[in-house]
């Protein structure tokens, strides 16, 4: 078994970019939008999607409990989604088999907690998340202020409701990790290099 490190990050926290710049001075592996097209081959949905399914509640309302037992469900999205997350747990445990690695996002604290992973969680304020999305911005996008501040909200709030759906914990809540790193209006390769020493 491999050295695994799993990273949950705010949206324009720098958190991917952190994760690939660490598994590129460590040698590791690096799984971020590469277990989106893995699920994709092993099931019968789009990677597009996947992509949709896999942030938020699968619906709203759930999980309804009466006493120890879930209520059925007949709908096709709820139980796609949950689909999608027994296939992602799978495709997880494979990888984290596989070598050292860096898995960035998709709960894999949670699901491979077995494995014990040095849990990361990435986090900045929303006037450093806003300017480092403004820098990142593909050509063509007319984003201004307040709706760029409205979309890292709303990616946040969907990735926490499905984190907490899943896992039963709270996202971000510094007890369920082994590191927080805020970064802002901090250089992600300055902080690579501090993080390194704790895996040399």
């Amino acid at each position: 078994m491999g050295r695994i490190i799993t990273i949950g990050r705010e949206f324009g926290s720098g958190g991917r970019e952190l994760g690939r710049r660490l598994a590129d001075e460590l040698g590791y592996a690096y799984y971020d939008s590469e277990i989106l097209n893995e699920i994709a081959k092993e099931t019968e949905y789009s990677k597009a999607y996947i992509e949709e399914l896999s942030q938020g509640r699968p619906v709203p309302l759930f999980p309804i409990h009466y006493g120890s037992t879930w209520s059925p469900s007949n709908d096709p999205h709820f139980q796609n989604a949950l689909d999608i997350f027994s296939s992602q747990k799978k495709i997880l445990l494979e990888l984290a088999g596989k070598s050292d690695c860096i898995i960035i996002g998709r709960c894999a604290d949670y699901i491979l907690e077995e494995f014990k992973p040095f849990r990361i969680f990435v986090y900045a304020s929303i006037d450093s998340k806003l300017a480092r999305c403004k820098e990142r911005s593909k050509q063509g996008e007319a984003f201004n202020d307040r709706e760029m501040v409205r979309r890292i909200q709303r990616i946040d709030k969907k990735r926490r409701q499905h984190y907490e759906f899943y896992t039963g914990r709270k996202w971000g809540a510094k007890e369920n990790y082994d590191l927080m790193i805020n970064t802002t209006d901090r250089d992600i390769k300055t902080l690579v290099k501090g993080i390194l020493a704790i895996f040399r």
